[in-house]
């Protein structure tokens, strides 16, 4: 048995999912969080539940739509479960009208009834069962209260095959309209398995997919135009919102009947007064700022510090003692190189920034959760059309600064293909977690009383980058202007410990996996490089390596920029596997066994101004590859991919390049 959960967006639907399946999937409290569908298993049960996008139709108009669509007509699930958020129960039902058409076996859950209660509403359960002809469940996923009856319910209606008992919302022109099309495609309909209802009601719509589907013939597509146009005369309006108002009406009239609501929730009303002040014209942007200020303060200078230096003495213990159980067990020179100077330093460098990271995401996930980001995607909007986007490109690129892989895939939910490729190219820009431990390392090094202030100047010069490079391409490839943006602002509302819990556990796993795969392998590769010549004979000096000849033939391009070692250049070169391999590189290259080991070697290869030009070049150079192969596949062109990987380590040399020269001028 296989059931498609479908809602709105911010309704708790992957909430509800995570409920019904166990499974560890992150919670978002804004717009486009779920991008591709997620499948599990429902607990205790045979059947499994596939999460869907959030949606508002299906008309095939975003991305997510046609995600949603084509599941719900190719895959033929066997049920449909319908998450509707019960505090604002008229806009969702819209959505549920939609997807009875579809004569599929279904069960509508009504969450967030826990709220409705607590601002002195009611629904009459049974009422709006009879008026919509399905099951409804009351349900509130985040206390897990009523989902193993949905579960049930939603188990009988598939084994039961229990239809909709009514799919006819409608009554004077729209009905003669829809009545009279069904009757015409019938045996289209039936022929291509789109459900008849469905397929009249898009036909109305003027819906080209179907209408293609359906292979309709000239002569039924001139009764079709004339149909319609007859409707449309008759009321005065145009074939889609004749369609919206049938159904709006359809709500209306049993919302009066089943649904009592005294007012705005209370989180509703908490909103509102938050949003005087946090949207507020004048104080947004500063209170954003002072609020991602002291996110940073007390990432990279209070508690991330204190947690990785404890890893880090972990590490170094852990160190030691293998060094000593090798050296006893009379282990072979280059064996025991490999596993301490090279998986040991190199792993090891990285694996103590973990604790800094974890920090990290701990606030912006709860940030993300309370409702916060969505607040500040509609402040942004205003300064983000100046470079040609919308305030819907702000939530790929804020999830950029953790990675750049899902942020790059977030922005299939934006409707414009011109928003979608800018934003693209602009993510890269935004600093991602990976780069962290080089931040810290250098900062360690050369600024040890301003770590804090690095790490906030080099996330800011991302996004200055991304601002002139925006308007650069605004007025040179991508001209033209954005889409209107429309967002939903969910209430705020305090996120739930287990949900943070397993977003930091995600990242935190994502990490670990990354250090003991990618990274693990890099260090292996370049301690091989570093101790062997051309002719795999060991070398005692590492200048003499296939490593330190490789980093020759590409260390001139770093001349103007202030670095020429070829340390430096293959580090750089191996941070295309991982950015984090950077530090690992120069971990294993300088022969240092902890992070802290090597920001006191660091200054024999760089001066601070060197450093800061480094800095500002692993900032903004081509992401690592699995970015890449995600930009490739979202393009849709290998050259567009590599002209974009390219253009941006261009822009990052010629960034690193003024930032050295005018240092140039104050030494």
């Amino acid at each position: 048995m296989v059931f498609a959960l479908i809602g709105n967006q911010n309704c708790g639907k992957t909430t509800l999912f995570n409920q019904l399946t166990g499974s560890n999937q992150h919670v978002g409290n804004f717009p486009g969080v779920t991008v591709e569908k997620k499948q599990g298993q429902i607990r205790k049960l045979h059947a499994e539940v596939v999460d869907l996008p959030g949606i508002y139709s299906l008309s095939p108009y975003t991305s997510e739509e046609i995600v949603t669509r084509d599941f719900l007509l190719k895959e033929h699930p066997d049920g449909i479960i319908n998450i509707v958020d019960a505090t604002n129960i008229e806009r969702n039902l819209y959505l549920t009208l939609q997807l009875i058409e579809l004569k599929l076996p279904m069960v509508l859950a009504l969450n967030m009834m826990d709220e409705v209660r607590e601002s002195g509403g009611s629904i009459n359960i049974e009422q709006l069962s009879r008026d919509l002809g399905i099951d409804v469940v009351p349900i509130s996923a985040s206390k897990n209260e009523g989902v193993d009856e949905l579960a049930e319910r939603a188990i009988r209606a598939v084994e039961k095959h229990s239809l909709p008992a009514r799919m006819d919302f409608c009554d004077g022109p729209v009905h003669r309209a829809i009545h009279s099309i069904a009757h015409m495609v019938e045996d289209h309909a039936e022929a291509t398995g789109i459900p008849l209802r469905f397929a009249a009601t898009k036909l109305v719509e003027g819906d080209a997919p179907t209408i293609q589907a359906l292979k309709l013939n000239e002569n039924e597509l001139d009764i079709l135009d004339h149909t319609v146009h007859e409707m449309e005369t008759a009321l005065g309006t145009d074939r889609e919102a004749a369609l919206a108002d049938m159904r709006y009406s359809y709500i209306e009239k049993i919302s009066a009947q089943a649904v009592h609501k005294p007012g705005d929730t209370k989180e509703q009303r908490r909103s509102v007064k938050i949003d005087r002040v946090l949207t507020n014209k004048y104080l947004a942007m500063p209170f954003f700022l002072v609020i991602m200020s002291l996110v940073f303060y007390l990432t990279f200078g209070l508690i991330g510090p204190i947690l990785s230096g404890w890893m880090e003495m972990g590490i170094e213990w852990v160190t030691e003692l293998t060094d000593s159980a090798l050296t006893a067990a009379g282990v072979s020179s280059p064996i025991h190189s490999l596993i301490i100077d090279g998986v040991f330093a190199g792993v090891g460098s990285v694996l103590s920034f973990m604790p800094t990271i974890v920090v990290l995401f701990f606030f912006l996930s709860l940030l993300e959760d309370s409702g916060y980001m969505a607040r500040v995607a509609f402040v942004m909007d205003k300064l983000l059309r100046k470079i040609g986007l919308s305030g819907r490109s702000f939530v790929p690129m804020l999830i950029g600064f953790g990675c750049s892989v899902p942020a790059i895939m977030a922005s299939r939910t934006l409707s414009s293909d011109r928003d979608r490729k800018m934003t693209i190219m602009l993510t890269p820009f935004m600093s991602c977690s990976a780069k962290l431990p080089i931040y810290s390392v250098f900062a360690m090094a050369f600024f040890p009383q301003y770590s804090a202030f690095v790490m906030i100047g080099l996330y800011v010069l991302g996004i200055l980058v991304g601002i002139l490079v925006g308007l650069l391409l605004k007025n040179v490839l991508f001209k033209g202007k954005p889409v209107p943006f429309v967002m939903e602002l969910p209430a705020y509302r305090l996120p739930a410990p287990k949900t943070i819990l397993l977003h930091m556990w995600e990242k935190a796993k994502d990490f670990l996996k990354k250090a003991f795969t990618i990274i693990f392998v890099a260090t292996i590769v370049i301690w091989v490089l570093q101790t062997f010549n051309w002719q795999f004979q060991m070398v005692a000096d590492a200048g003499d390596s296939m490593l330190a000849s490789i980093g020759a033939f590409i260390a001139p391009i770093f001349v103007p920029l202030g670095f020429a070692d070829w340390r430096i250049s293959t580090a750089l070169l191996t941070g295309l596997s991982a950015k984090e391999a950077v530090v690992s590189t120069l971990a294993v290259l300088t022969g240092a066994g902890a992070d802290r080991q090597l920001a006191a070697l660091l200054p024999g290869m760089f001066t601070p101004l060197t450093a800061v030009s480094f800095l500002v070049f692993t900032l903004l150079y081509m992401p690592c590859v699995a970015a890449f192969a995600a930009i490739r596949r979202e393009m849709g062109s290998m050259r567009q991919a590599v002209g974009m990987m390219v253009f941006q380590t261009g822009v990052a040399w010629v960034v690193a390049f003024v930032v050295y020269r005018i240092g140039l001028l104050f030494v």
